[in-house]
């Protein structure tokens, strides 16, 4: 992890430091929330909350598309409150919550922020994790679309749900990195070869106002234009060379590989067709053929023996051995290749609203 690197808001693809400006340097102190975006927060009104009141901490990241757009409040209920800045800054955070025995992290972003606040818990805490909450407010919320949830979900509802104690269980991605010990990061959308490409597409139509579905629809369609008129030997049609061990054995060249335990994806897209639950791979090969035909049917779900025959391949896994020289995407997010392996971690638990 280089210098003072910062933490990210949805399907970015790039490292955007974020100002550590008076508002953030408040909010590393330990008092709740007094006031602004996301106020707090009178004492709990003992008609409303439990005896034992589930202790509640935040994590917001001020760069997220959707932060700082209107004032929000939980009435009756407390909440630990931090805007870190960098990375350093945001594991010293989950520590201090891991101190103080936190039942409930809500992440206030995108799905890059829920990336970097599940990858340090991952590092930080010895023993169980905490529940975790997504309050979405990135370009994109993948995460919580899968979990069900409302793109205006409010504070007051999740607190509510908190209090119901309404959980679904989703089970992440954890990528290590040879000769390492711990998990490197922790996610749960895994792309290479094209995706990688598609990503920076998607961070052109984010400028441009194009966010969630719209972004993701209009950087497939471009993903397909590039991948036609290119050429077979180079650019997008060739594809990038990788290795694939462990549960799955397959080498060459792939024009995209994709892998995620994420049942439902934005505008309804099914790229992993019918294998359900679990860690899923998608291995297209490269140069991709009949795309035209094969590509709708392969986003709306379709998995045969002639898309097989043409390159298209499904598998289910429990662990992946990857070698790959060219940069890899999680959760929006552009890390560099190497060997890697991917695992389906221990189940995390949210709460829904």
């Amino acid at each position: 992890m280089s210098e003072a690197p910062s933490l990210r808001a949805g399907l970015s693809g790039e490292a955007e430091l974020l100002r550590r400006d008076a508002a953030s340097r408040r909010a590393l102190a330990p008092a709740p929330v007094r006031a602004g975006r996301i106020r707090d927060l009178a004492r709990p009104d003992p008609a409303r909350v439990p005896e034992r009141s589930a202790r509640i901490a935040m994590i917001s990241n001020p760069r997220s598309h959707r932060n700082g757009t209107g004032a929000v409040s939980a009435p009756g209920q407390e909440i630990l409150y931090r805007a870190p800045g960098t990375k350093a800054e945001l594991e010293a955070a989950i520590a201090d919550f891991a101190a103080r025995r936190v039942d409930v992290i809500i992440i206030h972003g995108g799905d890059g922020t829920v990336r970097d606040v599940l990858s340090a818990a991952r590092r930080v805490y010895s023993s169980a994790l905490p529940k975790f909450a997504i309050l979405p407010a990135g370009k994109t919320n993948a995460v919580a679309i899968d979990l069900g949830m409302s793109a205006d979900v409010t504070l007051d509802r999740l607190i509510d749900a908190i209090r119901r104690d309404e959980i679904r269980e989703r089970t992440p991605l954890e990528i290590w990195r040879e000769g390492e010990s711990s998990p490197a990061q922790t996610g749960f959308l895994f792309g290479a070869g094209a995706f990688v490409r598609a990503t920076s597409l998607a961070q052109h139509t984010h400028r441009f106002g194009a966010f969630e579905g719209l972004a993701v629809g209009l950087s497939l369609v471009a993903s397909i234009g590039q991948t036609l008129f290119g050429s077979k030997d180079r650019g997008w049609r060739a594809g990038d060379a990788m290795t694939i061990g462990g549960d799955v054995e397959m080498a060459g060249r792939f024009y995209i590989l994709l892998c995620s335990t994420l049942d439902r994806f934005p505008l309804g897209l099914k790229p992993f067709g019918r294998l359900g639950q679990g860690m899923k791979l998608l291995a297209v090969d490269a140069p991709p053929r009949q795309m035209l035909r094969r590509v709708p049917m392969l986003l709306a779900g379709r998995q045969n023996e002639a898309m097989e025959r043409k390159g298209y391949r499904h598998r289910a896994a429990e662990t992946l051995e990857i070698g790959i020289e060219s940069d890899f995407i999680l959760d929006g997010e552009t890390y560099p290749g190497g060997a890697l392996t991917l695992r389906r971690g221990a189940p995390l638990r949210f709460v829904v609203a």
